[in-house]
């Protein structure tokens, strides 16, 4: 007997290079490798370049991909994201109405609106969902103050969350605090899962700086490297750490690199223009080359807005330990990135605003033997392997929408045994 299909729907696929896009075709690869039919409903342009385009439909790595137009305008506006989620979300729910022998429906916050679609479905199909929170809105817009918290939009929002906390089969979200904002909207404690996602750790690698094309590309041999790596966010503040490097343009042996886009880029820029010659401002890299632009770093910066605990999880700090650095935290404490700071000695925190306590966090990290500092990231390398590998993580999520697929009953799932760290693996580390 042919086996019961599973739905994803997502407004981000690869190639986009949008994190979401990357989880959820490896959630999808790991179905479709455990003989399931597995269709990604999505959309045919890129979600921040909507000037790029992909094929209508393809098949990635035994995944059937169908792309919708019309569907993505970019990030000029809410007006303009919010015609492009309505006119993706319609195409959506079109198309998995006609998905022969639907067994279940994956689904995303991206866009937060793609829950409806799912509702839809699946209130049509009789299939259930297993429902993915990777950030929770409208808090979200609410805590970056782009709508007011008792705007119609945001009661709208509201309603549509406890609805599909309330239908979903299974509820997935990425940290404690999460699923305390989420217990505040519905009661799902008997349907809930919570753990991080993956780093790409298959396309990374720990680079020594010595054999490091990119930092002898931009010149950042013989340098300490402060690196942000990511979408600059009004969600991760940077501020405090420009701040610290523009009071640490005496040291010629320090430099500050921002990889990436997004609102808060132009706070980069600005500073260039004020004078900071310790500062490199760099787009986002290729997925390729991901391993050599992370590991060129000496230490990664991990931020989190005092309002975001809760609400965004914190996914840089992942590809920073698996390439094996320590990590500077800016933020409140407790968050999720103070959790996993305490959980072994890999990095320094300090809190938004304080610029004289990033300056001698820096200061310290770049005067560390290099040995101690090896060390520190050898220790987040290790985490990485042992609890919060793609192995364990995304293993964790194929049996919870297997279970889904059989129309088994939500039962607690636990990681596996972590796997053990052979000795060239450690050397690799080190």
């Amino acid at each position: 007997m042919q086996r019961p299909a599973l739905l994803l729907i997502s407004q981000v696929y690869v190639p986009d290079p949008a994190a979401v896009g990357q989880h959820l075709h490896d959630a999808a690869a790991e179905l479709a490798g455990r003989g399931y039919r597995v269709r990604v409903v999505t959309s045919s342009r890129g979600y921040d370049a909507p000037e790029q385009r992909f094929p209508s439909r393809e098949r990635i790595d035994g995944v059937d991909v169908v792309r919708s137009p019309l569907s993505s305008f970019g990030k000029r506006s809410i007006f303009v994201r919010l015609i492009g989620q309505l006119s993706f979300l319609a195409q959506a729910v079109l198309r998995g109405l006609f998905t022969p022998r639907l067994g279940a429906i994956l689904v995303s916050t991206s866009p937060p609106m793609c829950a409806a679609a799912a509702l839809v479905i699946a209130a049509i199909r009789r299939v259930p969902i297993v429902y993915w929170v990777m950030d929770i809105n409208p808090d979200q817009a609410v805590a970056m103050g782009v709508v007011k918290p008792n705007s119609p939009l945001v009661r709208l929002f509201n309603v549509l969350n406890r609805a599909i906390l309330s239908r979903a089969h299974c509820v997935v979200t990425l940290d404690r605090f999460m699923a305390e904002r989420l217990a505040g909207k519905c009661d799902v404690s008997d349907r809930l899962e919570v753990f991080p996602p993956w780093p790409h750790e298959d396309q990374l690698d720990v680079i020594p700086p010595q054999e490091n094309r990119f930092r002898k590309e931009h010149g950042l041999d013989g340098k300490f490297v402060v690196m942000y790596s990511g979408n600059h966010s009004p969600a991760n503040p940077i501020s405090t750490v420009i701040a610290a490097a523009e009071r640490l343009q005496d040291r010629r042996d320090v430099v500050f690199v921002f990889v990436g886009g997004g609102r808060c880029k132009r706070e980069v820029s600005d500073a260039i223009a004020r004078g900071a010659n310790n500062i490199v401002s760099l787009p986002y890299q290729p997925m390729s080359t991901l391993s050599h632009s992370l590991s060129a770093a000496d230490l990664h910066v991990v931020s989190l807005g005092n309002s975001s605990v809760g609400i965004v999880h914190p996914c840089k700090i992942y590809g920073a330990m698996a390439v094996a650095r320590p990590i500077l935290a800016v933020g409140p404490k407790p968050s999720h990135v103070s959790d996993v700071l305490q959980q072994a000695d890999i990095g320094r925190q300090v809190d938004h605003d304080d610029v004289p306590g990033a300056v001698e966090a820096i200061t310290e990290l770049a005067q560390m033997a290099p040995a101690q500092r090896a060390a520190m990231g050898t220790r987040a390398w290790e985490i990485i392997r042992r609890e919060l590998s793609k192995r364990v993580l995304c293993t964790r999520l194929g049996d919870l929408v297997e279970a889904a697929l059989r129309g088994r009953p939500k039962l607690r799932i636990f990681a596996a045994e972590p796997p053990r760290t052979d000795d060239r693996d450690m050397r690799r580390a080190a």
